[in-house]
Protein backbone atom coordinates (compact mmCIF):
# COMPACT_ATOMS: atom_id res chain seq x y z
CA UNK A 1 0.00 0.00 0.00
CA UNK A 2 1.30 3.46 -0.88
CA UNK A 3 2.12 5.71 2.05
CA UNK A 4 0.05 8.82 2.75
CA UNK A 5 2.54 11.29 1.31
CA UNK A 6 2.78 9.32 -1.94
CA UNK A 7 -1.02 9.36 -2.25
CA UNK A 8 -1.13 13.10 -1.55
CA UNK A 9 1.57 13.70 -4.17
CA UNK A 10 -0.57 11.95 -6.77
CA UNK A 11 -3.54 13.97 -5.58
CA UNK A 12 -1.63 17.21 -6.12
CA UNK A 13 -1.10 16.26 -9.76
CA UNK A 14 -4.82 15.64 -10.16
CA UNK A 15 -5.80 19.12 -8.99
CA UNK A 16 -2.95 21.04 -10.67
CA UNK A 17 -4.43 22.93 -13.64
CA UNK A 18 -0.94 23.69 -14.95
CA UNK A 19 -0.40 19.99 -15.65
CA UNK A 20 -1.45 18.49 -19.00
CA UNK A 21 -4.89 16.93 -18.78
CA UNK A 22 -3.54 13.51 -19.69
CA UNK A 23 -1.23 13.57 -16.65
CA UNK A 24 -4.11 14.56 -14.40
CA UNK A 25 -6.21 11.70 -15.77
CA UNK A 26 -3.43 9.24 -15.09
CA UNK A 27 -3.19 10.56 -11.54
CA UNK A 28 -6.95 10.07 -11.13
CA UNK A 29 -6.85 6.50 -12.37
CA UNK A 30 -3.88 5.75 -10.13
CA UNK A 31 -5.79 7.04 -7.09
CA UNK A 32 -8.77 4.93 -8.09
CA UNK A 33 -6.56 1.87 -8.21
CA UNK A 34 -5.03 2.62 -4.80
CA UNK A 35 -8.39 3.10 -3.08
CA UNK A 36 -8.97 3.91 0.58
CA UNK A 37 -10.20 7.02 2.41
CA UNK A 38 -7.22 9.23 1.56
CA UNK A 39 -7.46 8.40 -2.14
CA UNK A 40 -11.18 9.23 -2.05
CA UNK A 41 -10.42 12.54 -0.33
CA UNK A 42 -7.84 13.41 -2.99
CA UNK A 43 -10.15 12.40 -5.84
CA UNK A 44 -13.01 14.49 -4.43
CA UNK A 45 -10.85 17.62 -4.57
CA UNK A 46 -11.14 17.38 -8.35
CA UNK A 47 -14.77 18.54 -8.21
CA UNK A 48 -13.68 22.18 -7.95
CA UNK A 49 -11.90 22.07 -11.32
CA UNK A 50 -13.03 24.05 -14.35
CA UNK A 51 -13.00 20.98 -16.62
CA UNK A 52 -16.39 19.26 -16.77
CA UNK A 53 -14.68 16.28 -18.39
CA UNK A 54 -12.30 15.83 -15.48
CA UNK A 55 -15.07 16.24 -12.89
CA UNK A 56 -17.24 13.77 -14.78
CA UNK A 57 -14.40 11.25 -14.67
CA UNK A 58 -13.86 11.95 -10.96
CA UNK A 59 -17.49 11.02 -10.27
CA UNK A 60 -17.21 7.93 -12.47
CA UNK A 61 -14.13 6.70 -10.60
CA UNK A 62 -15.77 7.21 -7.21
CA UNK A 63 -18.72 5.10 -8.34
CA UNK A 64 -16.55 2.34 -9.76
CA UNK A 65 -14.60 2.15 -6.50
CA UNK A 66 -17.91 1.21 -4.75
CA UNK A 67 -16.73 2.67 -1.46
CA UNK A 68 -19.64 4.02 0.58
CA UNK A 69 -17.37 6.72 2.02
CA UNK A 70 -17.82 8.51 -1.31
CA UNK A 71 -21.62 8.71 -0.93
CA UNK A 72 -21.79 12.09 0.91
CA UNK A 73 -19.45 13.63 -1.69
CA UNK A 74 -21.52 12.38 -4.60
CA UNK A 75 -24.77 13.49 -2.97
CA UNK A 76 -23.47 17.05 -2.74
CA UNK A 77 -22.44 17.04 -6.39
CA UNK A 78 -25.82 15.72 -7.52
CA UNK A 79 -27.55 18.44 -5.52
CA UNK A 80 -25.29 21.23 -6.83
CA UNK A 81 -27.13 22.88 -9.70
CA UNK A 82 -24.05 24.98 -10.43
CA UNK A 83 -22.27 21.84 -11.57
CA UNK A 84 -22.47 20.93 -15.24
CA UNK A 85 -25.25 18.46 -16.14
CA UNK A 86 -22.79 15.78 -17.25
CA UNK A 87 -21.06 15.99 -13.86
CA UNK A 88 -24.33 15.78 -11.92
CA UNK A 89 -25.43 12.90 -14.13
CA UNK A 90 -22.23 11.00 -13.40
CA UNK A 91 -22.65 11.63 -9.65
CA UNK A 92 -26.14 10.12 -9.82
CA UNK A 93 -24.85 7.12 -11.76
CA UNK A 94 -22.02 6.69 -9.25
CA UNK A 95 -24.51 6.58 -6.38
CA UNK A 96 -26.32 3.83 -8.25
CA UNK A 97 -23.04 1.98 -8.82
CA UNK A 98 -22.24 2.05 -5.10
CA UNK A 99 -25.74 0.66 -4.64
CA UNK A 100 -26.60 1.56 -1.04
CA UNK A 101 -30.37 1.58 -0.35
CA UNK A 102 -30.05 4.72 1.79
CA UNK A 103 -29.47 6.83 -1.34
CA UNK A 104 -32.81 5.81 -2.86
CA UNK A 105 -34.59 8.83 -1.36
CA UNK A 106 -32.32 11.40 -2.96
CA UNK A 107 -32.23 9.49 -6.25
CA UNK A 108 -36.02 9.42 -6.36
CA UNK A 109 -36.08 13.14 -5.62
CA UNK A 110 -33.76 13.92 -8.53
CA UNK A 111 -35.56 11.51 -10.85
CA UNK A 112 -37.73 14.55 -11.63
CA UNK A 113 -34.82 16.95 -12.14
CA UNK A 114 -35.44 19.55 -14.88
CA UNK A 115 -32.21 18.42 -16.57
CA UNK A 116 -33.28 15.38 -18.58
CA UNK A 117 -29.93 13.59 -18.42
CA UNK A 118 -29.82 13.95 -14.63
CA UNK A 119 -33.43 12.79 -14.23
CA UNK A 120 -32.95 9.74 -16.47
CA UNK A 121 -29.71 8.81 -14.71
CA UNK A 122 -31.37 8.91 -11.30
CA UNK A 123 -34.30 6.83 -12.58
CA UNK A 124 -31.81 4.21 -13.77
CA UNK A 125 -29.92 4.31 -10.48
CA UNK A 126 -33.15 3.74 -8.53
CA UNK A 127 -34.02 0.76 -10.72
CA UNK A 128 -30.52 -0.69 -10.32
CA UNK A 129 -30.61 -0.51 -6.53
CA UNK A 130 -34.14 -1.94 -6.43
CA UNK A 131 -32.99 -4.75 -8.72
CA UNK A 132 -30.03 -5.44 -6.41
CA UNK A 133 -32.39 -5.74 -3.46
CA UNK A 134 -34.13 -8.65 -5.17
CA UNK A 135 -31.39 -10.28 -7.20
CA UNK A 136 -27.81 -11.43 -6.89
CA UNK A 137 -25.38 -8.78 -8.14
CA UNK A 138 -24.26 -9.71 -11.65
CA UNK A 139 -22.43 -6.46 -12.34
CA UNK A 140 -19.09 -8.18 -12.73
CA UNK A 141 -18.27 -8.86 -16.38
CA UNK A 142 -15.35 -9.35 -18.69
CA UNK A 143 -15.18 -5.55 -18.85
CA UNK A 144 -14.63 -5.13 -15.08
CA UNK A 145 -17.11 -2.25 -14.92
CA UNK A 146 -20.05 -1.56 -12.62
CA UNK A 147 -22.83 -0.93 -15.12
CA UNK A 148 -25.98 1.18 -14.69
CA UNK A 149 -28.07 -1.93 -15.34
CA UNK A 150 -27.43 -5.69 -15.36
CA UNK A 151 -27.40 -7.40 -18.77
CA UNK A 152 -30.62 -9.04 -19.88
CA UNK A 153 -30.70 -12.84 -19.87
CA UNK A 154 -31.96 -12.87 -23.48
CA UNK A 155 -29.37 -13.95 -26.05
CA UNK A 156 -31.29 -13.49 -29.32
CA UNK A 157 -29.79 -10.42 -31.02
CA UNK A 158 -32.97 -9.56 -32.93
CA UNK A 159 -35.07 -9.60 -29.78
CA UNK A 160 -32.46 -7.59 -27.89
CA UNK A 161 -32.38 -5.05 -30.72
CA UNK A 162 -36.16 -4.70 -30.56
CA UNK A 163 -35.97 -3.99 -26.84
CA UNK A 164 -33.04 -1.61 -27.30
CA UNK A 165 -34.91 0.52 -29.82
CA UNK A 166 -38.37 0.46 -28.23
CA UNK A 167 -38.66 3.91 -26.69
CA UNK A 168 -41.98 3.02 -25.06
CA UNK A 169 -40.14 0.67 -22.68
CA UNK A 170 -38.47 1.78 -19.43
CA UNK A 171 -34.92 2.97 -19.98
CA UNK A 172 -33.70 0.35 -17.50
CA UNK A 173 -34.99 -2.48 -19.72
CA UNK A 174 -33.35 -0.95 -22.78
CA UNK A 175 -30.05 -0.59 -20.93
CA UNK A 176 -30.26 -4.25 -19.97
CA UNK A 177 -30.59 -5.11 -23.67
CA UNK A 178 -27.65 -2.81 -24.41
CA UNK A 179 -25.33 -4.59 -22.00
CA UNK A 180 -26.49 -8.02 -23.18
CA UNK A 181 -25.57 -7.03 -26.75
CA UNK A 182 -22.22 -5.72 -25.51
CA UNK A 183 -21.51 -9.05 -23.84
CA UNK A 184 -22.36 -10.97 -27.02
CA UNK A 185 -19.74 -8.84 -28.74
CA UNK A 186 -20.25 -9.92 -32.38
CA UNK A 187 -20.39 -7.62 -35.40
CA UNK A 188 -24.14 -8.21 -35.60
CA UNK A 189 -24.44 -7.07 -31.99
CA UNK A 190 -22.37 -3.96 -32.73
CA UNK A 191 -24.59 -3.03 -35.66
CA UNK A 192 -27.71 -3.55 -33.55
CA UNK A 193 -26.25 -1.22 -30.92
CA UNK A 194 -25.39 1.28 -33.64
CA UNK A 195 -29.07 1.62 -34.52
CA UNK A 196 -29.54 2.99 -31.01
CA UNK A 197 -27.52 6.07 -31.90
CA UNK A 198 -30.68 7.38 -33.59
CA UNK A 199 -32.78 7.17 -30.41
CA UNK A 200 -34.03 10.34 -28.75
CA UNK A 201 -32.29 10.13 -25.34
CA UNK A 202 -28.85 11.76 -25.26
CA UNK A 203 -28.08 9.80 -22.11
CA UNK A 204 -28.84 6.56 -23.96
CA UNK A 205 -26.70 7.54 -26.95
CA UNK A 206 -23.82 8.53 -24.68
CA UNK A 207 -23.94 5.12 -22.98
CA UNK A 208 -23.74 3.46 -26.38
CA UNK A 209 -20.51 5.36 -27.04
CA UNK A 210 -19.12 4.09 -23.74
CA UNK A 211 -20.12 0.52 -24.59
CA UNK A 212 -18.43 0.73 -28.00
CA UNK A 213 -15.26 1.84 -26.23
CA UNK A 214 -15.43 -1.25 -24.05
CA UNK A 215 -16.08 -3.60 -26.96
CA UNK A 216 -13.26 -2.18 -29.12
CA UNK A 217 -14.81 -3.71 -32.24
CA UNK A 218 -13.72 -2.38 -35.62
CA UNK A 219 -17.32 -2.36 -36.86
CA UNK A 220 -18.14 0.47 -34.45
CA UNK A 221 -15.48 2.85 -35.82
CA UNK A 222 -17.57 4.39 -38.63
CA UNK A 223 -20.55 4.70 -36.27
CA UNK A 224 -18.46 6.54 -33.69
CA UNK A 225 -16.83 8.81 -36.26
CA UNK A 226 -20.21 9.75 -37.69
CA UNK A 227 -21.55 10.66 -34.25
CA UNK A 228 -18.42 12.64 -33.34
CA UNK A 229 -18.69 14.64 -36.56
CA UNK A 230 -22.34 15.62 -36.03
CA UNK A 231 -22.33 19.33 -35.09
CA UNK A 232 -25.81 19.16 -33.57
CA UNK A 233 -25.14 16.07 -31.45
CA UNK A 234 -25.13 16.51 -27.67
CA UNK A 235 -21.53 17.20 -26.52
CA UNK A 236 -21.90 14.48 -23.88
CA UNK A 237 -22.45 11.95 -26.67
CA UNK A 238 -19.64 13.29 -28.84
CA UNK A 239 -17.20 13.21 -25.94
CA UNK A 240 -17.99 9.55 -25.22
CA UNK A 241 -17.56 8.66 -28.90
CA UNK A 242 -14.17 10.39 -28.96
CA UNK A 243 -12.97 8.43 -25.94
CA UNK A 244 -14.25 5.22 -27.50
CA UNK A 245 -12.19 5.89 -30.62
CA UNK A 246 -9.15 6.35 -28.41
CA UNK A 247 -9.86 3.03 -26.74
CA UNK A 248 -10.18 1.21 -30.08
CA UNK A 249 -6.79 2.70 -31.06
CA UNK A 250 -6.71 2.20 -34.83
CA UNK A 251 -5.15 4.49 -37.44
CA UNK A 252 -8.49 5.80 -38.69
CA UNK A 253 -9.35 6.75 -35.09
CA UNK A 254 -6.14 8.72 -34.74
CA UNK A 255 -6.86 10.77 -37.84
CA UNK A 256 -10.32 11.91 -36.77
CA UNK A 257 -9.31 12.58 -33.15
CA UNK A 258 -6.54 14.92 -34.30
CA UNK A 259 -9.05 16.75 -36.46
CA UNK A 260 -11.28 17.52 -33.47
CA UNK A 261 -8.53 18.62 -31.08
CA UNK A 262 -9.72 22.20 -31.57
CA UNK A 263 -13.46 21.57 -31.39
CA UNK A 264 -15.53 24.50 -30.13
CA UNK A 265 -16.99 22.31 -27.36
CA UNK A 266 -14.45 22.11 -24.56
CA UNK A 267 -15.56 18.67 -23.40
CA UNK A 268 -15.11 17.30 -26.94
CA UNK A 269 -11.75 18.99 -27.39
CA UNK A 270 -10.48 17.64 -24.07
CA UNK A 271 -11.89 14.18 -24.79
CA UNK A 272 -9.92 14.05 -28.02
CA UNK A 273 -6.79 15.06 -26.13
CA UNK A 274 -7.31 12.29 -23.57
CA UNK A 275 -8.33 9.81 -26.27
CA UNK A 276 -5.12 10.43 -28.19
CA UNK A 277 -3.19 9.72 -25.00
CA UNK A 278 -5.21 6.51 -24.56
CA UNK A 279 -4.44 5.58 -28.17
CA UNK A 280 -0.73 6.30 -27.73
CA UNK A 281 -0.49 4.08 -24.68
CA UNK A 282 -2.66 1.31 -26.09
CA UNK A 283 -0.10 1.02 -28.90
CA UNK A 284 3.01 1.93 -26.88
CA UNK A 285 5.34 0.02 -24.54
CA UNK A 286 4.59 1.66 -21.20
CA UNK A 287 0.97 1.85 -20.11
CA UNK A 288 -2.49 1.04 -21.29
CA UNK A 289 -5.90 2.34 -20.30
CA UNK A 290 -8.45 -0.30 -19.33
CA UNK A 291 -11.94 0.85 -18.32
CA UNK A 292 -10.52 4.07 -16.94
CA UNK A 293 -7.66 2.42 -15.05
CA UNK A 294 -4.03 2.74 -16.08
CA UNK A 295 -2.24 -0.59 -15.84
CA UNK A 296 1.33 -1.58 -16.55
CA UNK A 297 1.59 -3.80 -19.57
CA UNK A 298 3.06 -7.21 -19.06
CA UNK A 299 6.78 -7.03 -19.68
Amino acid sequence: MADAEAVRAIGRVLVDPSKPLKERFRALFTLRGLGGPLAIECIAEGFVDESALLKHEVAYCLGQMQDERAVPILRRVLQDRDQEPMVRHEAGEALGAIGKPEVLEILREYSCDPVTEVAETCQLAVKRIEWLQNNEDQSGSQYCSIDPAPPASESDIKKLRETLLDESLPLFDRYRAMFALRNIGSEEAVLALGDGLHCSSALFRHELGFVFGQMQHDASIPLLIKALKKPDENPMVRHECAEALGSIAKGSCLEVLKKYLNDKERVVKESCEVALDMLEYETGPEFQYADGLVKLKNS
